[in-house]
């Protein structure tokens, strides 16, 4: 009759797989990364509708200020509150999208009585309206990491639905690193 393994056989591959489970806090081993807490820190304030950066430096977010809701940037790594001049008394804001680095952050403001896109370039300090024909009314917006397009969910007769911009024209691109700026080679294949 054969004798089962004892405790010293697995002993090793269970103190092993312990110290697995361990070292990985969340599932997939991702870790979770704290966010630096400042005076208008993570901690202080409700924040809601996060976007990050594409590099993930920036975190763009919602909080309620005098009773309207304001969009706040803030670099990660140093807590430190990002000013954004161009955007005040244009609450309430909504759904904010940042670009790779965060040079563009693009997002949804209040003026006169309707919503409108707004691109704001943050590198040379230029606010861009997105204007939109007809009695169409954003909703939520996207932005890709290299500025290149956007896309808007938006309402029209009831009906919802989503269109893409391009902004090659408006916008320099934002590049992700390793990424062509010029697109691929002719003769390359997508």
């Amino acid at each position: 009759m054969r004798s089962s393994p004892g405790p010293s056989l697995l002993a090793p591959p269970l103190l092993s797989l312990l110290l697995l489970v361990q070292a990985c806090s969340l599932p997939w081993g991702i870790r979770r990364q704290p966010s630096p807490r400042s005076a208008l820190g993570l901690g202080a304030e409700s924040r809601q509708d996060p976007a990050l950066s594409g590099d993930g430096r920036l975190l763009a977010s919602l909080v309620l200020r005098s009773g309207r809701s304001t969009v706040v940037l803030q670099d990660r790594r140093s807590g430190q509150m990002m000013p954004l001049p161009l955007l005040r008394g244009q609450q309430p804001h909504s759904s904010p999208s940042l670009s790779w680095n965060g040079r563009y952050l693009a997002l949804l403001v209040w003026r006169g009585s309707r919503r409108q896109v707004v691109v704001n370039d943050r590198a040379t300090n230029r606010l861009l309206p997105m204007p939109l024909r007809g009695d169409r009314d954003p909703q939520r917006l996207s932005l890709a990491p290299d500025a290149r397009h956007l896309a808007v969910e938006l309402v029209e007769g009831g009906q919802s639905r989503v269109e893409v911009f391009a902004l090659n024209e408006l916008l320099e691109p934002d590049p992700i690193p390793g990424q062509w700026l010029q697109g691929p080679r002719s003769g390359s294949r997508p």
